[in-house]
Protein backbone atom coordinates (compact mmCIF):
# COMPACT_ATOMS: atom_id res chain seq x y z
CA UNK A 1 0.00 0.00 0.00
CA UNK A 2 0.72 3.68 -0.63
CA UNK A 3 2.69 5.44 1.96
CA UNK A 4 0.05 8.46 1.76
CA UNK A 5 -3.00 5.48 1.83
CA UNK A 6 -1.55 3.92 4.87
CA UNK A 7 -1.11 6.63 6.91
CA UNK A 8 -4.56 7.96 6.58
CA UNK A 9 -5.87 5.22 6.94
CA UNK A 10 -3.93 4.46 10.34
CA UNK A 11 -5.02 7.54 11.24
CA UNK A 12 -8.39 7.20 10.75
CA UNK A 13 -8.30 4.28 13.26
CA UNK A 14 -6.98 6.28 15.49
CA UNK A 15 -9.29 9.27 15.66
CA UNK A 16 -7.04 11.86 14.50
CA UNK A 17 -6.23 14.29 11.42
CA UNK A 18 -2.75 14.47 9.85
CA UNK A 19 -0.37 17.23 10.38
CA UNK A 20 0.91 18.09 6.86
CA UNK A 21 4.28 20.07 6.67
CA UNK A 22 5.65 22.14 3.70
CA UNK A 23 8.82 22.78 2.86
CA UNK A 24 11.01 23.87 -0.45
CA UNK A 25 13.37 21.63 -1.15
CA UNK A 26 17.00 22.45 -1.30
CA UNK A 27 16.26 25.86 1.18
CA UNK A 28 18.72 26.38 2.38
CA UNK A 29 21.00 23.61 0.90
CA UNK A 30 20.07 19.84 -0.03
CA UNK A 31 21.86 18.66 3.04
CA UNK A 32 20.02 20.84 5.02
CA UNK A 33 16.96 20.33 3.86
CA UNK A 34 16.89 16.97 4.51
CA UNK A 35 18.00 17.49 8.48
CA UNK A 36 14.75 19.65 8.46
CA UNK A 37 12.68 17.31 6.79
CA UNK A 38 14.33 14.32 9.76
CA UNK A 39 13.63 17.06 12.58
CA UNK A 40 9.95 18.07 11.23
CA UNK A 41 8.61 14.00 11.71
CA UNK A 42 10.66 14.38 15.05
CA UNK A 43 8.36 17.11 15.97
CA UNK A 44 4.97 15.45 14.68
CA UNK A 45 5.02 16.04 11.44
CA UNK A 46 3.18 12.96 9.64
CA UNK A 47 3.49 13.73 6.22
CA UNK A 48 5.62 16.13 3.99
CA UNK A 49 5.19 18.32 1.02
CA UNK A 50 8.72 18.66 -0.31
CA UNK A 51 8.26 21.86 -2.88
CA UNK A 52 10.39 21.30 -6.58
CA UNK A 53 11.76 25.09 -6.98
CA UNK A 54 10.51 26.77 -9.52
CA UNK A 55 11.37 30.32 -10.81
CA UNK A 56 8.26 31.44 -11.78
CA UNK A 57 6.01 29.96 -8.94
CA UNK A 58 2.21 32.13 -9.44
CA UNK A 59 0.30 30.38 -6.55
CA UNK A 60 2.94 31.23 -4.58
CA UNK A 61 3.26 34.57 -2.35
CA UNK A 62 6.31 36.30 -1.52
CA UNK A 63 7.54 33.82 1.46
CA UNK A 64 7.59 30.73 -0.78
CA UNK A 65 8.33 32.93 -3.69
CA UNK A 66 11.77 33.82 -1.70
CA UNK A 67 12.54 30.23 -0.96
CA UNK A 68 12.32 28.76 -4.52
CA UNK A 69 14.67 31.67 -5.72
CA UNK A 70 17.30 30.87 -2.67
CA UNK A 71 16.74 27.28 -3.72
CA UNK A 72 17.49 27.79 -6.72
CA UNK A 73 20.33 30.17 -6.32
CA UNK A 74 22.15 27.40 -3.92
CA UNK A 75 21.80 24.95 -7.01
CA UNK A 76 18.96 23.27 -6.25
CA UNK A 77 17.49 21.31 -9.89
CA UNK A 78 14.84 18.70 -9.81
CA UNK A 79 17.35 15.66 -10.28
CA UNK A 80 18.69 17.47 -6.95
CA UNK A 81 14.96 17.16 -4.86
CA UNK A 82 14.82 13.49 -6.04
CA UNK A 83 18.41 12.89 -4.77
CA UNK A 84 16.70 14.92 -1.67
CA UNK A 85 14.26 12.39 -1.44
CA UNK A 86 16.47 9.07 -1.13
CA UNK A 87 18.51 11.45 1.15
CA UNK A 88 15.47 11.86 3.77
CA UNK A 89 14.19 7.78 2.97
CA UNK A 90 17.60 6.38 3.79
CA UNK A 91 16.24 7.26 7.60
CA UNK A 92 12.71 7.61 7.05
CA UNK A 93 9.42 6.06 5.98
CA UNK A 94 7.50 9.81 6.29
CA UNK A 95 5.31 10.32 3.05
CA UNK A 96 6.08 12.39 0.85
CA UNK A 97 4.28 14.72 -1.81
CA UNK A 98 6.28 15.99 -4.65
CA UNK A 99 4.94 19.77 -5.18
CA UNK A 100 5.75 21.71 -7.88
CA UNK A 101 4.35 22.78 -11.65
CA UNK A 102 4.08 22.02 -14.67
CA UNK A 103 7.58 23.51 -16.45
CA UNK A 104 10.06 21.87 -14.60
CA UNK A 105 8.38 18.24 -14.44
CA UNK A 106 8.60 18.84 -18.62
CA UNK A 107 11.42 19.87 -18.80
CA UNK A 108 13.01 16.84 -17.11
CA UNK A 109 10.58 14.69 -19.31
CA UNK A 110 7.29 13.68 -17.86
CA UNK A 111 7.15 9.89 -17.81
CA UNK A 112 10.97 9.91 -16.84
CA UNK A 113 10.09 12.15 -14.10
CA UNK A 114 7.34 9.70 -12.49
CA UNK A 115 9.82 6.81 -12.78
CA UNK A 116 12.84 8.43 -11.28
CA UNK A 117 10.58 9.67 -8.38
CA UNK A 118 8.74 7.01 -7.26
CA UNK A 119 11.92 4.64 -7.64
CA UNK A 120 13.31 7.71 -5.51
CA UNK A 121 10.53 7.30 -2.79
CA UNK A 122 8.18 9.90 -3.32
CA UNK A 123 4.24 9.08 -2.75
CA UNK A 124 2.39 11.53 -4.50
CA UNK A 125 2.82 14.35 -6.83
CA UNK A 126 0.44 17.69 -6.95
CA UNK A 127 1.23 19.94 -10.05
CA UNK A 128 -0.17 23.19 -8.92
CA UNK A 129 -1.14 24.16 -12.60
CA UNK A 130 -2.24 21.14 -14.39
CA UNK A 131 -6.36 21.47 -14.69
CA UNK A 132 -7.37 17.37 -14.66
CA UNK A 133 -8.80 18.07 -17.75
CA UNK A 134 -5.86 18.44 -19.33
CA UNK A 135 -4.03 15.76 -17.62
CA UNK A 136 -7.21 13.32 -18.92
CA UNK A 137 -6.24 14.30 -22.25
CA UNK A 138 -2.71 13.29 -22.06
CA UNK A 139 -1.94 9.63 -21.50
CA UNK A 140 2.00 10.31 -20.50
CA UNK A 141 0.37 12.52 -17.94
CA UNK A 142 -1.41 9.18 -16.04
CA UNK A 143 -0.38 8.15 -13.03
CA UNK A 144 0.96 4.49 -13.23
CA UNK A 145 3.70 4.72 -12.07
CA UNK A 146 3.31 4.83 -8.55
CA UNK A 147 2.78 8.19 -7.43
CA UNK A 148 -0.72 9.10 -6.18
CA UNK A 149 -1.85 12.09 -8.23
CA UNK A 150 -3.04 14.76 -5.15
CA UNK A 151 -5.58 17.40 -6.38
CA UNK A 152 -6.43 21.08 -5.27
CA UNK A 153 -10.25 22.34 -4.94
CA UNK A 154 -10.51 26.02 -4.44
CA UNK A 155 -12.98 28.11 -2.82
CA UNK A 156 -13.90 29.53 -5.88
CA UNK A 157 -14.41 25.70 -7.96
CA UNK A 158 -18.04 25.26 -9.31
CA UNK A 159 -20.26 22.00 -8.45
CA UNK A 160 -19.53 20.63 -11.69
CA UNK A 161 -15.52 20.85 -11.86
CA UNK A 162 -15.50 19.84 -8.16
CA UNK A 163 -17.37 16.27 -9.28
CA UNK A 164 -14.58 16.05 -11.85
CA UNK A 165 -11.32 16.57 -9.84
CA UNK A 166 -12.80 14.34 -7.08
CA UNK A 167 -13.12 11.70 -9.18
CA UNK A 168 -9.44 11.80 -10.49
CA UNK A 169 -8.16 12.39 -6.39
CA UNK A 170 -6.06 9.94 -5.12
CA UNK A 171 -4.45 9.78 -1.95
CA UNK A 172 -5.61 13.00 -0.12
CA UNK A 173 -7.53 16.15 -1.45
CA UNK A 174 -6.25 19.48 -0.99
CA UNK A 175 -8.19 22.01 -0.15
CA UNK A 176 -7.22 25.70 -0.59
CA UNK A 177 -9.08 27.80 2.48
CA UNK A 178 -9.32 30.82 0.77
CA UNK A 179 -8.56 32.67 -2.98
CA UNK A 180 -5.22 33.87 -3.65
CA UNK A 181 -1.52 32.53 -3.16
CA UNK A 182 0.17 31.20 -0.30
CA UNK A 183 0.89 32.82 2.30
CA UNK A 184 0.06 33.23 6.70
CA UNK A 185 -2.97 34.71 7.89
CA UNK A 186 -4.59 36.62 10.73
CA UNK A 187 -7.68 34.87 10.04
CA UNK A 188 -9.24 31.99 8.62
CA UNK A 189 -11.88 31.72 6.11
CA UNK A 190 -15.83 30.82 7.69
CA UNK A 191 -16.81 29.16 5.23
CA UNK A 192 -14.34 25.75 5.87
CA UNK A 193 -16.22 23.68 7.39
CA UNK A 194 -18.98 23.88 4.85
CA UNK A 195 -16.35 23.53 1.82
CA UNK A 196 -15.43 20.09 3.54
CA UNK A 197 -18.69 18.91 4.36
CA UNK A 198 -19.46 19.74 0.18
CA UNK A 199 -16.34 18.13 -0.44
CA UNK A 200 -16.92 14.79 1.88
CA UNK A 201 -20.31 14.11 0.39
CA UNK A 202 -18.88 13.14 -2.93
CA UNK A 203 -16.09 11.03 -1.75
CA UNK A 204 -14.24 8.76 0.67
CA UNK A 205 -10.76 10.45 0.12
CA UNK A 206 -9.37 12.42 2.81
CA UNK A 207 -9.54 16.38 2.89
CA UNK A 208 -6.48 18.27 3.97
CA UNK A 209 -7.05 22.06 4.19
CA UNK A 210 -3.77 24.59 3.44
CA UNK A 211 -3.45 28.22 2.79
CA UNK A 212 -2.60 30.33 5.55
CA UNK A 213 -2.65 28.05 8.29
CA UNK A 214 0.14 28.92 10.76
CA UNK A 215 -0.51 29.29 14.35
CA UNK A 216 -1.20 25.77 16.39
CA UNK A 217 -4.92 27.69 17.34
CA UNK A 218 -5.70 27.79 13.60
CA UNK A 219 -3.94 24.42 13.33
CA UNK A 220 -6.52 22.90 16.02
CA UNK A 221 -9.46 24.74 14.20
CA UNK A 222 -9.02 23.61 11.01
CA UNK A 223 -7.99 19.88 12.34
CA UNK A 224 -11.80 19.58 14.10
CA UNK A 225 -12.69 20.17 10.28
CA UNK A 226 -10.70 18.24 8.23
CA UNK A 227 -9.28 14.68 7.61
CA UNK A 228 -5.37 17.17 7.95
CA UNK A 229 -3.60 20.36 8.30
CA UNK A 230 -1.44 21.99 6.12
CA UNK A 231 1.64 24.57 7.12
CA UNK A 232 3.48 26.22 4.93
CA UNK A 233 4.49 29.68 4.31
CA UNK A 234 5.10 29.89 8.40
CA UNK A 235 7.51 27.47 8.57
CA UNK A 236 9.24 28.22 4.62
CA UNK A 237 9.26 31.87 6.43
CA UNK A 238 11.43 30.59 9.25
CA UNK A 239 13.83 28.81 7.44
CA UNK A 240 14.19 31.79 5.68
CA UNK A 241 14.69 33.91 8.90
CA UNK A 242 17.13 30.91 10.43
CA UNK A 243 19.03 29.56 7.72
CA UNK A 244 22.34 31.24 9.18
CA UNK A 245 21.90 29.35 12.33
CA UNK A 246 23.91 26.13 12.74
CA UNK A 247 20.99 24.37 14.79
CA UNK A 248 18.46 25.45 11.90
CA UNK A 249 16.83 21.94 11.90
CA UNK A 250 16.21 21.66 15.40
CA UNK A 251 14.70 25.50 15.50
CA UNK A 252 12.35 24.58 12.98
CA UNK A 253 11.31 21.55 14.92
CA UNK A 254 10.74 23.13 17.82
CA UNK A 255 8.40 26.09 16.15
CA UNK A 256 6.40 23.48 14.48
CA UNK A 257 6.15 21.13 17.52
CA UNK A 258 3.22 23.06 19.23
CA UNK A 259 1.33 23.34 16.13
CA UNK A 260 1.63 19.43 15.78
CA UNK A 261 0.74 18.76 19.43
CA UNK A 262 -2.74 21.04 18.88
CA UNK A 263 -3.23 18.61 15.63
CA UNK A 264 -2.92 15.74 17.95
CA UNK A 265 -5.20 16.76 20.64
CA UNK A 266 -7.82 16.93 17.73
CA UNK A 267 -10.33 13.78 18.05
CA UNK A 268 -12.39 13.45 14.55
CA UNK A 269 -15.43 13.20 15.11
CA UNK A 270 -16.57 12.26 11.68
Amino acid sequence: MNRIDSLFSALKSEGRPAMIAYITGGDPTIQVSAKIALSLEAAGVDLLELGIPFSDPLADGATIQAAAGRAIAAGATVAGILDLVREIRSSSQIPIVLFTYLNPVYVYGFERFQTDACAAGADGLLLLDLPPQEAARNAELSSDHGLKTIRLIAPTTPPERLKKIIESAEGFIYYVSREGVTGEQSSLSLDIAERVAAIRSLTTVPVAVGFGISTPDQASTVAALADGVVVGSAIVRQIGELSHLPDLPERIGEFVRPISEAIRRVHLSH
